[in-house]
């Protein structure tokens, strides 16, 4: 036999797992999108800045080639209004050395790599300080990184965007956008990505981070994952509880069958092996006398009176056996097992286990004592067969008419000096050429019934030293009234 605390541990765990794995899938999904958007945004960050750096140099690389040592009014003093990212642009001529030592270092770096080299960085002021060394001339930018950057291209709002961007190198570091990640946030997931800008001479590091804690879990995925996972399982186990059910009936069905099919072989053998003997002694003891009848005259009268008497004898015995067959299928024992019962109680259990079929027909069924409770004698089974039979034949009626015209009632009453318990529904009640054999053996207005019920009922309350009468009201639906001894001693009303 399954243990059920242990099925139901099995489902629990199931749900646990799929819920674990569910909200795992959800959440990776969920970080991947997030992942995906940050990527695409430090690309963009580095391609907008890298192309910054780039002009930077081409600017230094168009000074170089368009000097002209003649002119006096250094026209690269303009710049500064076409570039607003340039703050200020310095010239030195061929034999001239420049007094700043970070500029003459850069000078000698430029003259060595053949391109533009970094003086140095101000982070304070977030800006920086590019040369390019000349063979007559050298020029010098000094560049604010704020202004530098492209905002109107620039794939975030920096206000309300949680990415921070820092341009690095070495220790030094420009924050481009501070975002809302804290370097020593703890718990959650980090986005992280670094690049190097394309432009040599300023080889800044772009660095992009991103922390996300636990606000950015998709709760209400997750929420949703775990009710389909949980609607699922429930679904899932409804079906296996509905198959596992169809099974039993159709197992209790089948060894029912074997049962009754057994029951009636035994019957019948044992009836073929009771009767075979006086049945065949009175066919012995008739011939005999036929035989002895045929003879002219009849030479010996008492033989054939004797052979007569036996054929009697045994035709009694056949009667006993079908009488004590027919005892034992009608319990005869039943006022020998009578006890004292309350009749409420009884008629509260049949419609507890007739609930089910009277909640799927829409019906609620009345109970109610007119007059003083009582107590009654009877055999609480038989009792119980006979208002789960009346109940459910009431059921099955009550089924024919529609849901709002749908009554049944349970009566308690004294009545000529007896208890009576009244059944009474609203269904379309019992034809006049019909009421008179409802009692009887094997008549019934069901296709599939067998005509047992109602007689086996009146049976079982005859055998209680009761009745059990049918009535069909002109005003409709149908009436049994069950009557049976009263106890001496009332029960207190309940």
């Amino acid at each position: 036999m399954p243990n059920p605390l242990k099925h139901h541990r099995l489902w629990l765990l199931a749900w646990a797992l799929g819920t674990l794995l569910g909200g795992a899938l959800v959440t990776r999904a969920e970080l991947g999108k997030l992942q995906d958007a940050f990527d695409t945004d430090a690309r963009i960050v580095h391609r907008l800045l890298s192309q910054q750096a780039v002009q930077h140099d081409a600017i230094l690389q168009t000074l170089a080639l368009l000097h002209n040592p003649d002119a006096d009014d250094n026209p690269e003093q303009r710049l500064p209004s076409v570039y607003p990212q340039i703050l200020s642009v310095w010239r030195s001529d061929a034999h001239n050395h420049w007094d700043d030592p970070a500029l003459q270092r850069a000078q000698d770096d430029s003259l060595r790599l053949g391109h533009p080299a970094l003086a140095d960085v101000d982070t304070s002021r977030q800006r920086y300080r590019l040369e390019l060394a000349g063979s007559g001339t050298s020029y010098a930018l000094t560049i604010d990184v704020r202004t530098m950057v492209p905002w109107n291209d620039w794939p975030m709002d920096p206000a309300t965007s949680p990415v921070q961007v820092t341009l690095a190198l070495g220790e030094d570091a420009i924050v481009l956008q501070a975002g809302h990640t804290k370097p020593e946030a703890t718990g959650g997931w980090n986005f992280f990505a670094q690049k190097t800008l394309a432009a040599p001479s300023q080889p800044f590091v772009v660095i992009s981070l991103q922390h996300l804690g636990w606000a950015a879990v998709p709760w209400a995925g997750l929420a949703a994952a775990s009710t389909g996972w949980t609607l699922l399982l429930l679904a899932a186990r409804a079906l296996l509880a509905q198959s596992q059910n169809r099974r039993r009936a159709e197992e209790r069905l089948r060894m029912g069958q074997l049962t009754r099919l057994n029951t009636m072989g035994e019957l019948a053998a044992g009836m073929a092996h009771e009767l075979n003997q006086p049945l065949a002694a009175v066919l012995a003891s008739t011939q005999a006398a036929h035989r002895m009848l045929a003879d002219e005259p009849v030479e010996d009268m008492a033989a054939v009176r004797q052979a007569l008497q036996q054929t009697v004898q045994q035709a009694r015995r056949a009667a006993d056996v079908v009488g004590r067959l027919r005892r034992t299928v009608e319990r005869s024992n039943m006022a020998s097992e009578a006890q004292v019962l309350n009749p409420m109680e009884l008629t509260r259990k049949a419609v507890y286990l007739l609930e089910p079929e009277l909640q799927r027909s829409q019906i609620t069924p009345q109970l109610k004592w007119v007059g003083e409770p009582f107590d009654i004698h009877g055999d609480a089974v038989a009792l119980e067969q006979i208002l789960h039979n009346l109940l459910s034949n009431a059921v099955h009626a009550l089924e024919q008419v529609p849901v709002g015209r749908r009554a049944l009632e349970v009566q308690l009453q004294r009545a000529s000096g007896q208890g009576q318990l009244t059944v009474r529904d609203s269904g379309p009640g019992i034809p006049a050429n019909v009421l008179p054999h409802v009692f009887a053996p094997f008549f019934t207005t069901r296709e599939d019934g067998l005509g047992l019920g109602l007689s086996l009922c009146e049976t079982l309350a005859m055998g209680m030293g009761g009745s059990l009468t049918a009535s069909s009201p002109a005003s409709g639906g149908a009436t049994f009234c069950l009557s049976l001894p009263l106890a001496p001693h009332p029960t207190p009303s309940p």
